[in-house]
């Protein structure tokens, strides 16, 4: 079959390394019984490996083309259910359980466009139905910024740490697709760890948003500036917590941020 030509408006990059493809599978740890959710399987390359391994496979993919070539080379792989669509844009809670899908009981395997990488994460982790673990294809910078310390904490890092341990578990050089992309990319694992609960989530997000408003400021002003929250009664908080009051936002844990929410919460009810 003829090689396929990418879509820079899809920000399509093909995997070619057979390599990082086993490396992914490790990662994930695709076993016989296993229900596999693949976000954009785009030739298959993936995916052939995936079906050979795990009990079935759910494949959505955005680009009408991909799927029809993904039907005709998949045609006799009955453990395969082939899916039309945006994965943003889906019922993915209702495709799950129709599916069969069990909370805890599949994996998602993705190799996602770069340009959504940050929706696709909330919309997983934040799943009714939540997967056993997450295994992703991101640009190395994301991978560093998911699985960051204190330190060089962002809301993406606080947002996936906050409901699962993350690693960066694999090097993969721009070489490895077609064709090849200007960054060097990276696996990235998350395990979910916490439920999705909207109301408790808002008040520790909106918190957040506001602290990392401008990085180089202090926690105490940001949130002073942005949530009228005296600056003083923003670091009696924050000394009774046992930190600098001169802490700013990347310094502090994900424990921190719980810490803090609940402690402001008590401070102003």
């Amino acid at each position: 079959m003829e090689q396929v030509k990418a879509k820079k408006s899809l920000g399509q990059n093909f995997l070619r390394d057979t390599d990082i493809v086993e490396g992914i599978l490790s990662v994930a740890d695709v076993r016989p019984e296993d229900r596999i959710l693949e976000i954009g399987p785009g030739t298959g390359a993936l995916t052939s490996h995936l079906l050979e391994r795990a009990a079935s496979v759910l494949a959505v993919e955005l680009d009408r083309d991909l799927v029809t070539r993904l039907g005709e080379t998949f045609a006799a792989s009955a453990n395969l259910s082939l899916l039309e669509g945006n994965i943003l844009e889906l019922d993915v809670a209702a495709l799950l359980r129709e599916s069969g899908f069990e909370d805890g009981a599949y994996k998602v395997v993705a190799n996602i466009p770069y340009y959504i990488t940050a929706p696709i994460i909330r919309l997983l982790l934040s799943l009714p139905i939540r997967p056993e673990r997450i295994v992703l294809m991101v640009q190395e910078e994301v991978a560093d910024r998911l699985a960051a310390p204190s330190g060089s904490m962002s809301l993406l890092s606080l947002m996936a740490q906050y409901y699962a341990t993350v690693s960066k578990e694999l090097f993969v050089p721009r070489t490895a697709f077609f064709p090849e992309p200007n960054v060097d990319s990276a696996v990235v694992k998350l395990v979910p760890q916490r439920p999705f609960l909207k109301e408790d989530d808002r008040k520790l997000f909106g918190l957040a948003r506001a602290g990392f408003a401008a990085r180089r400021k202090t926690l105490a002003n940001n949130l002073s500036s942005s949530r009228r929250i005296p600056r003083g009664e923003v670091e009696a908080i924050l000394s009774g917590m046992g930190l600098d009051t001169r802490i700013r936002a990347q310094e502090l844990s994900v424990a921190d941020w719980i810490g803090l929410v609940g402690r402001i919460g008590e401070s102003r009810s």
